[in-house]
């Protein structure tokens, strides 16, 4: 709102009243709201939140070494984050943007998802919260929703990058004039960095373009999905979620800026994508948004961001991703909620596999993996065998496990930018 009100006060000649058409100054104005508003708010939602004794139920401190018990916090923290990103946004940034307003529908939609889920488990005291089938459902139908308006909306285009080799055989990144809805993709260590979903479905003849835009929403869906899943596992410990989510904001937020910008898209060898400037508008606010929250999430925690904090966060960035054309850089980005996911994917199916035959074997201490790193072999299950009885050679206190998994974050996300450069 305030974006239209001073580039109307620009045709007036108003003084300073330009400087709001700069990505830039919107941005970093919004990451400062955000910061500021997740702090303000989250204190008076706690207070609200514990006068009403709506708090998480008792957690199983059978799993924590260190005995912490977790009583009396309050959750649904995620309302401090949809509140501290979509204020900034709504005043910051430009409504007419299709990408800004997928980002905005992806935040209430999957937040809403998680809320339901989280009201269940306190008010209906249902241990499990929403079935696991609704869940789906809801990330699923958003996945859906997203892929099909990227493929319908004619706002959704991008110029892709062409290599053009120049009379001293130099070759020299350009894009095309004309943007054009696109099946490309971007894709690590490879030289032409892209790759077309419609190539992949060659084999449909004249049908292939139609049927890679199928396979484009349907990749949508997969990703909107797992990353979600993602990083509602990876939330089991204090400040783990909040901090490894704003340190692949920062990493998308340099890929959005510069999928924005034609000359650093063509510095990178990437698409140049009109428009997804609104993305760093609306990243900035999410940074802001993990940051602050992570002032009464980190541990002690003072409230817990709940799934409705966690299902949003992973939407957030799976559809950022999309939107810019980088979903297959997220297993490297979001590697530990991948790493996470398939952790309990391989212990539940080896538990599976080897009931039926009579025996009790588990892979891991404890899953998701960071549950792995706190478990004492005093607090294993003696009916069962474990293949990884001995690994870690010690528990660890959780702070200690968080932070390490915020510096491996670090590291993949640095990675995932250096391979825009690794071919």
């Amino acid at each position: 709102m305030l974006y239209y009100l001073f580039r109307f006060l620009e045709e007036y000649n108003i003084p300073g009243a330009h400087i709001w058409s700069y990505i830039s100054f919107r941005s970093l104005l919004a990451l400062i709201l955000s910061l500021i508003i997740s702090a303000w708010f989250g204190e008076k939602f706690i207070k609200w939140m514990k006068r009403r004794n709506i708090s998480e139920t008792a957690r199983d401190v059978s799993i924590d070494p260190f005995g912490v018990e977790k009583k009396g916090v309050p959750t649904m923290g995620g309302v401090i984050i949809m509140v501290a990103i979509l204020v900034p946004v709504l005043l910051l940034g430009r409504m007419r943007n299709i990408y800004l307003i997928l980002m905005i529908i992806t935040t209430v939609w999957l937040g809403f998802l998680g809320f339901l889920d989280d009201y269940i488990k306190i008010f209906k005291q249902k241990k499990d919260g929403l079935k696991g089938k609704y869940k789906i459902v809801g990330q699923v139908s958003i996945g859906f929703i997203v892929g099909l308006v990227l493929w319908l909306s004619p706002d959704a285009v991008v110029r892709e990058n062409i290599n053009v080799a120049q009379q001293n055989q130099e070759v020299v990144v350009k894009h095309k004039t004309e943007p054009v809805k696109s099946l490309q993709t971007t894709i690590p260590f490879i030289k032409n960095h892209n790759l077309n979903y419609s190539d992949i479905m060659s084999f449909c003849g004249k049908h292939k373009v139609a049927a890679g835009w199928i396979l484009f929403v349907i990749m949508t869906i997969i990703v909107v999905t797992a990353v979600s899943n993602g990083a509602n596992l990876n939330d089991g410990m204090d400040g783990m979620c909040a901090g490894n989510s704003a340190i692949i904001g920062v990493a998308l937020v340099i890929l959005a800026y510069v999928s924005a910008h034609i000359g650093y898209a063509a510095y990178f060898d990437i698409m140049y994508i009109p428009g997804s400037q609104e993305l760093v508008v609306f990243l900035s606010a999410f940074i802001g948004a993990m940051i602050g929250f992570l002032w009464y999430n980190a541990y002690p925690a003072q409230v817990f961001m709940g799934d409705t904090g966690s299902l949003m966060i992973g939407g957030i960035i799976g559809v950022c991703a999309v939107i810019i054309h980088k979903e297959l850089l997220l297993p490297i980005l979001c590697g530990i909620f991948f790493i996470e996911s398939l952790s309990v994917i391989i212990q539940t199916q080896w538990f599976k596999i080897q009931k039926k035959k009579g025996k009790r074997v588990r892979v891991f201490r404890a899953t998701p993996i960071h549950d792995t790193f706190r478990r004492l072999d005093s607090q294993l299950d003696a009916t069962s065998t474990y293949l990884l009885k001995g690994w870690p050679h010690r528990p660890f206190h959780e702070s200690k496990i968080t932070i390490r998994f915020w510096i491996t974050t670090i590291i993949l996300a640095a990675l995932t930018i250096i391979t825009l450069k690794i071919r």
